[in-house]
């Protein structure tokens, strides 16, 4: 498998995901190939949404994009792809429109009935992992390339609520008067999950990040019954699989967005590498709870790339010496890039990440 790939020239990324000492701190961002980027629009102009992400070409393509243009600076590419694959492949129609949208959403337990009862992922999603293979050798060597899924309690909630909610009073529902449906759907999810993650170890994927976007929305007693359960069988089973297949592991991210009270859980027992944070989280009082268990990724806010030049700056200097000299820190916003920032500010981010997280 590795063979067919050219050699990595950049792997600080992978180092720092192990805990690594680094010259500098490996920098990438959420979203980094998206509508901020005026050649992501031109192609995004031509195609519809979801026709990008299943055609091998045009996701390779827009992959690419911010490493061309942020050559030398950025320290990985992420595959242009959505979450919300997945429920598609486990049957659910999802429109773009512009947001994501379920024309016909699950209302109740009965409705789990309309899932496919087995999902082949690679008949299913085969796309992505084609996508990842081209990549992967378009790459070049240059930055490692990961791959992701969204979890299962984010996932559900989507397929539940049907669209973005700010309530989720859908979502919350199920919880609360199906408990035990709502568990058993979260496990079917996590297991078509682990299918996909191994598939796409298997296309070319250095390392894999795992989206709990709406973790904030649980009370920590509440991610511990339904998020952490899963979370945890996708990354105790996804390395027994590969263990099996004879297959390298890749290191492991978790983005559980919000879930600040059970970050020491997180660190202790959910089996991953690293976990990302969100701007909210101080990361002295991160680095602590964490207690060199695993890495970190993250959290300057996405916002303060609308400041200016200085206010960026500053922010990167004060960023880099909150997290401290002593490695195991993946640079990254505290969530996606939004679409209105300038480019040119997200070079000036690189730029100071470099400058302000050298280490001699």
């Amino acid at each position: 498998m590795a063979q067919d790939f050219p050699p990595l020239k950049n792997d600080l990324l992978l180092r720092a995901a192990k805990r690594e000492k680094t010259t500098r701190a490996p920098v990438w961002i959420m979203r980094q190939a998206g509508r901020y980027l005026p050649e992501f629009r031109e192609v995004r102009a031509q195609h519809d949404f979801f026709t990008i992400c299943r055609t091998p070409t045009l996701a390779c393509e827009i992959t690419l994009q911010p490493i061309r243009r942020f050559t030398g600076l950025i320290d990985a590419a992420i595959i242009f792809s959505d979450i919300l694959v997945v429920p598609q492949a486990m049957g659910m129609e999802v429109l773009m429109n512009p947001g994501p949208f379920f024309p016909d959403p699950l209302n109740s337990p009965e409705d789990i009935k309309k899932l496919s009862e087995n999902v082949d992922v690679d008949k299913e999603l085969g796309y992505v992992f084609e996508a990842l293979t081209l990549t992967r050798k378009e790459l070049k060597g240059e930055v490692p390339l990961i791959g992701f899924s969204g979890a299962p309690w984010t996932l559900f909630a989507y397929m539940v609520e049907g669209k973005g909610s700010k309530t989720f009073e859908r979502a919350k529902a199920w919880l609360f008067k199906w408990p035990e449906e709502t568990k058993t759907l979260l496990l079917r999810i996590a297991n078509v999950i682990v299918d996909y993650l191994v598939g796409q170890v298997k296309a070319g994927a250095q390392l894999l990040q795992i989206f709990d976007s709406w973790a904030s929305e649980l009370s920590p007693y509440d991610f511990h019954q339904f998020s952490f359960p899963t979370l945890k069988l996708i990354s105790t089973n996804l390395r027994a699989r590969l263990v099996d297949a004879n297959i390298p592991m890749v290191p492991l991210t978790l983005f559980a967005k919000g879930a600040h009270a059970s970050l020491g859980l997180l660190a202790e027992e959910a089996g991953y590498d690293t976990l990302g944070l969100d701007w909210t989280q101080p990361p002295a009082i991160a680095r602590q709870t964490v207690a060199g268990k695993v890495a970190l990724q993250g959290n300057m806010d996405p916002g303060v790339l609308l400041g200016s030049r200085e206010v960026i700056e500053d922010t990167v200097k004060r960023m880099c010496a909150e997290f401290g000299s002593e490695g195991g820190w993946i640079v990254n916003l505290g969530h996606g890039i939004t679409p209105g920032i300038d480019p040119e500010n997200v070079r000036w981010f690189f730029e100071c990440v470099h400058k302000y997280s050298t280490h001699t």
